[in-house]
């Protein structure tokens, strides 16, 4: 490793890691490595410069290295996490991880005990740590689209930092402190995606669609602020810019399983067979509100959506309901 380099690690093969190293490897200044447990990608990647299971036919950047080596994790660098965020937590206890890096969560989710996966990293890691969320898809970042993120983190140098690893790239960042909105918006975004997609599998209504979608939009910026969040992190890239990226458009895993959900064919095996956050999140937030020791505000939409994934549920009168609630 060029000691005038700052090492980057991505953790995890998949489509963000890959799409955002391959970006971020075109800066000669930053040494960029994706740590992967999947020996086909890694070989791949260093062969071949293709990442064949995630993007078929792309060309990556000679400067892109992989590796299954985890025990580079003791050197001192940025680690970008980018696993499923069930998986997170026992990763980073398993691992000897330098104590002065930077570790960024790019998953979006909860972590485990129903904390966000920051909150679950602060009670064993001494590091800095931070998010990075925003309306984002991995095939527009690797065909060099420009995209946003919002950087959430406590400490204001690491802003700093930030904007010089992601200047002169198509990636670029607003930032907040309020690192528990960043995660509870990453998280919620899920939930209210799946019903914009109920909602457009059933009419073919612009005027429906945005009506539930602001009635959506209400009930997230409650639950932000119950959970401890700022209302003014909503208007950051992760908030409303992520919102709609994920309700509006047919790359997002949880609009298709509204879409799937309101046509009447989702099943208990495509549940079981596809991580689908949303739906995990669904009863995380359902039950944290009804342990809540302060009242919680109304959130009619995601009770609405709870009852689908709990009981038998007529899905054809799951607008209808919606409709018949105030506001």
């Amino acid at each position: 490793m060029n000691e005038n380099r700052q090492p980057i690690y991505f953790i995890g093969g998949g489509a963000i890691a890959t799409s955002m190293g391959n970006v971020l490897s075109k800066k000669p200044e930053l040494d960029i490595t994706i740590l992967s447990i999947e020996n086909n990608v890694v070989n791949s990647i260093n062969a071949l410069h293709e990442n064949p299971k995630y993007f078929p036919n792309f060309k990556l950047e000679p400067a892109l290295k992989a590796s299954d080596d985890f025990s580079m994790l003791v050197n001192r660098a940025i680690v970008f996490l980018a696993i499923p965020s069930v998986a997170i937590v026992n990763f980073l206890k398993e691992q000897k991880i330098h104590p002065e890096s930077i570790i960024v969560n790019l998953a979006k989710g909860f972590g485990n005990e129903r904390k966000t996966i920051v909150e679950c990293m602060e009670a064993f890691l001494p590091n800095p740590l931070c998010t990075l969320k925003g309306p984002s898809f991995a095939r527009e970042i690797i065909n060099n689209q420009h995209t946003a993120f919002t950087l959430g983190a406590r400490n204001g140098n690491i802003f700093n930092l930030f904007e010089d690893i992601f200047s002169d790239t198509t990636i670029h960042i607003d930032h907040t402190d309020d690192i528990q909105g960043v995660e509870f918006l990453s998280i919620l975004k899920n939930i209210y995606a799946i019903v914009i997609g109920i909602v457009d599998a059933q009419y073919e209504s612009p005027n429906l669609k945005f009506m539930i979608f602001t009635k959506a939009l209400g009930e997230m910026r409650q639950l932000l602020l119950h959970f401890g969040g700022r209302k003014k992190t909503l208007f950051n890239y992760c908030g409303i810019g992520d919102y709609a990226l994920t309700a509006l458009n047919d790359l997002s895993r949880n609009r298709t399983l509204g879409l799937l959900i309101g046509k009447g064919f989702f099943t208990d095996y495509i549940s079981e067979k596809v991580v689908l956050e949303g739906r995990i999140a669904v009863n995380v937030f359902h039950e944290e509100l009804q342990l809540s020791e302060k009242e919680p505000p109304p959130y009619p939409i995601l009770k609405e959506l709870h009852k689908v994934f709990s009981s038998e549920y007529d899905i054809s009168k799951f607008v209808g309901n919606l409709l018949e609630q105030p506001g």
